[in-house]
C-alpha cells in the first residue's frame, strides 16, 4: 500500500490544507463516487477545486501555498481599515536579477514586489495573533508544539505570506559596484522604474543602465561577472544584488527543493514542516560540490541562477538560505502577476525561456530532481527548443536515496537525447570531477547504470509495461489505483 501514497497525497492535499481558522478560505469539495467508465479527468477534478487537473496529469506535487488569501480577505479578517494600513511602513522584496549586454549597453532585469505586512513585528502584532495565523498552514500540529526557533520561522513566513501588495508605487533604485571587485573607479547610478507597481504590487522587466555605466566592463569582451548592489530608495528592506553576466560562458540553473535543501515535498506533511517551521538544511554535501564549481575556473567563472516556483511572498527565506550556503547568483521565483494560461500553469517553463532568450550565446547546465515532472518534461525540451545551448542536464534520482518518495516519474523526454547530454545521479559525490567548460556531463566512475525510458516507480511493478505500451496505459493504471484506494 505504500506505493499508493503519491496518489493519496494528491487527493488528500485538499483536505490536508482545509483552513480551520483565521484568514484562509475553504474552497474544497468532497470526493464523489463515480462510475468506472467516467472520464479520468472529470474524476480527479471532483477531488478538490483547489487542485489543478493539468498539474495532477503532469505529476506536479501539492502546492503548499494554494490557500493564500487576497488583499481584501486579509483586511477583513484582521479588521484593518485604510488608515491603519497607511501607517504601516512600505517594504520591498527585491529579487537578485541578471543583466545582459547589447550594442546599447547593459540591460538589468529588476523584479520584485512592494507590500506592507500587517502581521510583522513592525506592526507590533502579538505572538498569539501570529501563532493563530500560522496554525492555518500547519495542520495536525499546533505551533505550541514547536521549538522556539521553529515558532519564529513559522511566524516570519506566515507574516510574509499574509502581506498586502501595494499598487501604484513609484520605485527608485540606487546602484553601486559591489565591494571587492577590480573595477577602476567603481560606478554608481540611479534608476527610476518606468511604471508604477501593478495590482499585485509587482514590477518585472529589463531596464537599460545609464550611459555612465559604460565605465563597467562590456559584456562582449569580459569573462568576469560584475556584481551591483541595488538599494530601493525609501525603505531598508529592498536591497539586492544584480549580476552583469557576460555574453558567453556557462550558467548553472539550479532547482532548490530536494536538490539543494532537504524538503521532502513528496511527503506533504514533512514538506509543510520543512517549509514553514524547520530550519533549512542542505542536502548532504551538495554545498561542497557547488563550492568546487564556483572556484573551478576563476578566469571564466560560472554564473549561478537559482529557480524556485514558490510564490514571491515566501522566497525571502529561500534566498537567505542560498546566500549563506551556496555560491551567490541571480534568482527566479513564481511571480503573482502572470496573466496568460501558459504562464500560470507553466511557471518554470516561462522562467527558463526568459533566461535562455536573454543569453543566446551562453550554455546552460540544468540541475533538478525526478520529483518535479515539469522539470522532467521542460529540461529535455530545452535541448531542441534552444539548439546548442544546453550543455548538461543533471537530475537527482530522489527515490534511489529516499524510501519515503513513492512518486512516479517519466523519463521518456530523454529518449531522443544523446546519452552524453544528461546524467541521473543518486548522491552529490556522483557529480565529483565534472568540468562543464571541457564538456563534461557524466561521471562514468559513479557506475549509475542505464536509464529506462518511460514511467518509473509506478505501483504494482507496472513501470516496464507502461514503457512498452505508452501513455494511455499510465492513465489506466493510475485510474485503477485511485479506484483501489477510494472504492
Amino acid at each position: 500500500m505504500l506505493a499508493l501514497l503519491p496518489v493519496l497525497a494528491l487527493f488528500s492535499y485538499g483536505a490536508l490544507c482545509v483552513p480551520t481558522d483565521l484568514i484562509v478560505r475553504d474552497t474544497s469539495t468532497d470526493l464523489v463516487a463515480r462510475s468506472i467508465v467516467d472520464d479520468f479527468n472529470n474524476f480527479i477534478s471532483s477531488a478538490s477545486d483547489k487542485i489543478n487537473v493539468d498539474d495532477i496529469k503532469q505529476g506536479i506535487l501539492p502546492d503548499f501555498f494554494s490557500n493564500i488569501p487576497d488583499e481584501q480577505e486579509i483586511k477583513d479578517q484582521l479588521g484593518l481599515n485604510d488608515t491603519q494600513i497607511d501607517e504601516l511602513p512600505l517594504e520591498v522584496l527585491n529579487i537578485p536579477g541578471y543583466a545582459n549586454y547589447t550594442g546599447r549597453g547593459w540591460n538589468l532585469r529588476i523584479h520584485g514586489q512592494a507590500y506592507k505586512q500587517p502581521l510583522s513585528p513592525r506592526a507590533t502584532v502579538s505572538n498569539e495573533t501570529l501563532d493563530k495565523a500560522a496554525n492555518v498552514f500547519l495542520p495536525d500540529l499546533d505551533i505550541d508544539q514547536l521549538q522556539p526557533h521553529e515558532k519564529d520561522n513559522a511566524r516570519n513566513l506566515t507574516s510574509a505570506i499574509l502581506s498586502l501588495p501595494q499598487e501604484d508605487v513609484q520605485l527608485v533604485f540606487t546602484l553601486n559596484v559591489a565591494e571587492g571587485q577590480n573595477i577602476s573607479g567603481g560606478w554608481n547610478g540611479e534608476i527610476q522604474w518606468g511604471k508604477l507597481t501593478d495590482s499585485r504590487g509587482e514590477i518585472d522587466g529589463f531596464v537599460q543602465l545609464p550611459a555612465s555605466a559604460n565605465d563597467l566592463p562590456p559584456g562582449n569582451t569580459t569573462t568576469q561577472i560584475t556584481r551591483l548592489d541595488i538599494h530601493t530608495n525609501g525603505t531598508d528592506t529592498g536591497n539586492a544584488t544584480g549580476y552583469l553576466v557576460p555574453n558567453q560562458g556557462i550558467t548553472i540553473i539550479s532547482d532548490i527543493d530536494d536538490i539543494l535543501r532537504v524538503t521532502k515535498i513528496y511527503q506533504p506533511q514533512e514538506g509543510l514542516f520543512n517549509s514553514f517551521a524547520r530550519d533549512f538544511v542542505p542536502w548532504l554535501n551538495m554545498p561542497s560540490i557547488y563550492d568546487t564549481w564556483s572556484t573551478q575556473h576563476p578566469e571564466n567563472p560560472y554564473h549561478f541562477h537559482y529557480l524556485t516556483t514558490t510564490p514571491e511572498q515566501a522566497t525571502r527565506v529561500y534566498m537567505q538560505f542560498i546566500y549563506h550556503t551556496y555560491p551567490v547568483g541571480s534568482f527566479d521565483t513564481r511571480p503573482l502577476n502572470f496573466t496568460t494560461v501558459d504562464q500560470t500553469f507553466s511557471v518554470r517553463k516561462t522562467l527558463l525561456n526568459k533566461i535562455f532568450e536573454t543569453f543566446p550565446q551562453r550554455r546552460f547546465v540544468l540541475v533538478g530532481d525526478t520529483t518535479n515532472n515539469d522539470v522532467m518534461k521542460d529540461y529535455p525540451e530545452l535541448v531542441t527548443r534552444f539548439p546548442g545551448q544546453v550543455a548538461c542536464i543533471l537530475l537527482r534520482n530522489t527515490s534511489a536515496t529516499d524510501s519515503g518518495n513513492k512518486f512516479p516519474y517519466d523519463t521518456s523526454g530523454f529518449k531522443n537525447l544523446k546519452q552524453e547530454q544528461y546524467m541521473f545521479f543518486n548522491i552529490p559525490d556522483d557529480l565529483t570531477g565534472l568540468d562543464f567548460t571541457r564538456g563534461d556531463c557524466r561521471n562514468d566512475s559513479a557506475q549509475l547504470g542505464t536509464v529506462e525510458f518511460g514511467w518509473q516507480g509506478l505501483p504494482f511493478d507496472i513501470s516496464s509495461a507502461i514503457s512498452r505500451k505508452g501513455t494511455a496505459t499510465v492513465w489506466s493504471a493510475l485510474f485503477m489505483t485511485v479506484l483501489a484506494v477510494f472504492w
